[in-house]
């Protein structure tokens, strides 16, 4: 066996000048990936899975996922849902999801991974824009879907999980119970093949669909496996995020089963609970972790020293920039550094902290090997070290292996991230001379708390529905906790007037028509926004001097 304690990337510069990726012509993650672990060891653990509070253990193995995979597959093809159509997964961190996903794959379906916190708005226009033939929920989230005023066309079949029965619903156990065990038929899938559908959040439209074939995730996530979070096939990965967000295929599939590694799901309650999540890394042996900065946030407010966190071995961060103070504190509590990483729903891992470099405190660290990835001004030339400029990918004259296809049915919005021989991330940074990147903030107005990504356009539409608000703009408002928090600005309609209890009233108010994590922590009432000549609301004065204000503090 391999020394655990030496890194996957020992040389950074010779990697990035070596490592490629082999790209077959055909490719499925489900068949090429989860089914030759099985062949290869059929007591490989794949997954080990825990109830809310940490108990009811469920060991399962790649063949057990093999197995269940096929018996899915089976029963979509009894439906007659076939290769290209679209399925909304509306489940919690259940072994099911896996089930059910992995069983799209082997077909060519593609699944439309739905955070739990969606609320029946939510459901009914992602279920209406991408066209999806079937929803699979669990109990809790089916009401969401019955609650649909107008169920969208192209919806046919409603699937449950769990031992509920619903009028109308499918039952997930029973229809898996009665399939066959095997797959066959299957139309072959190539590597550029549609695989996964995400929905993504932004600014002046309502969230975009990303498309993800199976050569971008299902073989690009290696990258973020390997190299960031340094997994050898005996580890035990646990990456804390919601199954809808793409954070869940960074960390808890593609990469890591690529490379025979275990991954650990928690079921966890709404509520992010510090002690027992450390308690957890120690009871199931997790040796490898990943969470949002928010996580590690909480966690290190807690005495770490008391705590044994067995053989946890190495720690990784991302969905927002991870303070210093933070990572200071978690190594002097646990004798661990936490390595930072940066990507997007669109990308794996692009530019990481490794264990073969040094880490400059509050740096991203450097592009990963497979990506060119450089600080370019609005044409594209890339900018001298300390310059501020766009994070931009090289894609020209080869496109890397990691990168989405396109936002689907958005021909518009998928030339406008592209510039010459770059595709913009919409972030910025600039790099110093070691070839460190250093985040400076968003080009757009997405809002990042606690690892989610809001559009500001999703929450003031909300706001506008009230009939106490007549006009509202949202912007982030930094927050020591968060990273960032919702700041609405509201100006109210004639016959309203300011007070906390209205406040109240409009944050219940967004909690319940777009997500209860989209509503704003702050509110204040104003007379005017400021506005350019045609029209727009400038958030960005809006934003610039909420963040003045808090660094004078």
């Amino acid at each position: 066996m391999t020394d655990i304690n030496k890194p996957n990337m020992t040389d950074y510069e010779l990697t990035r000048k070596e490592f490629r990726l082999d790209v077959p012509e055909y490719f499925n993650f489900g068949f090429d990936v989860v089914d030759r672990w099985a062949a290869r060891d059929r007591n490989k653990l794949a997954l080990l899975s825990v109830d809310e509070n940490g108990g009811n253990p469920r060991h399962l193995t790649f063949n057990d996922m093999s197995k269940a995979s096929d018996r899915f597959a089976n029963v979509l093809k009894k439906q007659g849902i076939q290769k290209g159509d679209r399925v909304i997964v509306f489940l919690p961190r259940i072994p099911e999801w896996y089930m059910s996903v992995l069983g799209m794959i082997k077909l060519g379906i593609i699944p439309v991974p739905t955070t739990v916190q969606c609320t029946s708005k939510d459901i009914e226009y992602r279920i209406g824009l991408s066209g999806a033939v079937m929803v699979i929920a669990d109990d809790e989230n089916a009401e969401k879907v019955e609650a649909i005023k107008e169920r969208p066309k192209s919806l046919k079949y409603l699937m449950l999980v769990g031992k509920d029965r619903r009028g109308g619903w499918l039952n997930f156990d029973a229809e898996l119970a009665n399939a066959q065990e095997k797959v066959d038929g299957v139309q072959k899938t190539r590597s550029d093949d549609p695989m996964l559908l995400y929905f993504t959040s932004g600014t002046v439209s309502y969230p975009k669909m990303v498309i993800h074939t199976q050569a971008s995730y299902g073989i690009g996530h290696l990258i973020t496996a390997k190299f960031w979070h340094d997994l050898k096939p005996w580890d035990i990965h646990w990456t804390i995020s919601d199954m809808g967000w793409s954070k869940a295929a960074w960390g808890k599939i593609f990469g890591q089963w690529t490379i025979g590694a275990a991954v650990f799901l928690h079921d966890a309650p709404a509520k992010f609970d510090p002690l027992l999540t450390l308690k957890l890394i120690s009871r199931y042996g997790v040796t490898t972790f990943c969470a949002p900065p928010t996580v590690y946030r909480v966690m290190v407010l807690e005495d770490l020293k008391q705590y044994s966190l067995g053989k946890l071995r190495h720690c990784t961060a991302a969905g927002e920039p991870l303070n210093p103070e933070v990572i200071s504190k978690w190594e002097k509590g646990t004798g661990m550094k936490i390595y930072d990483g940066y990507g997007q729903t669109e990308t794996v891992n692009l530019v990481a902290n490794y264990r073969c470099l040094p880490i400059k405190p509050g740096s991203m660290g450097k592009p990963t090997p497979g990506f060119d990835i450089s600080v370019v001004d609005i044409e594209g030339r890339e900018l001298a070290p300390g310059v501020e400029g766009y994070i931009a990918v090289k894609v020209k004259p080869t496109r890397p292996v990691g990168l989405f296809k396109e936002y689907w049915r958005d021909t518009e919005e998928s030339a406008r991230v592209y510039h010459g021989d770059w595709y913009f991330t919409g972030d910025k940074a600039y790099k110093d001379e070691d070839g460190y990147f250093w985040f400076i903030g968003r080009a757009d107005d997405v809002i990042i708390t606690s690892g989610y990504r809001i559009g500001p356009f999703e929450v003031e539409s909300a706001l506008i529905e009230h009939p106490a608000v007549a006009e509202a703009a949202v912007v982030a408002s930094p927050d020591d906790l968060r990273g960032e928090i919702v700041k609405a600005f509201v100006i109210l309609a004639p016959g309203y007037s300011s007070s906390e209890q209205l406040k109240t009233e409009l944050q219940e108010h967004v909690k319940r028509v777009t997500a209860p994590y989209k509503y704003p922590r702050k509110i204040d009432f104003v007379t005017e926004l400021p506005k350019t000549i045609s029209g727009k609301i400038r958030r960005a004065e809006l934003k610039r001097k909420e963040w003045e204000g808090w660094q004078r503090k």
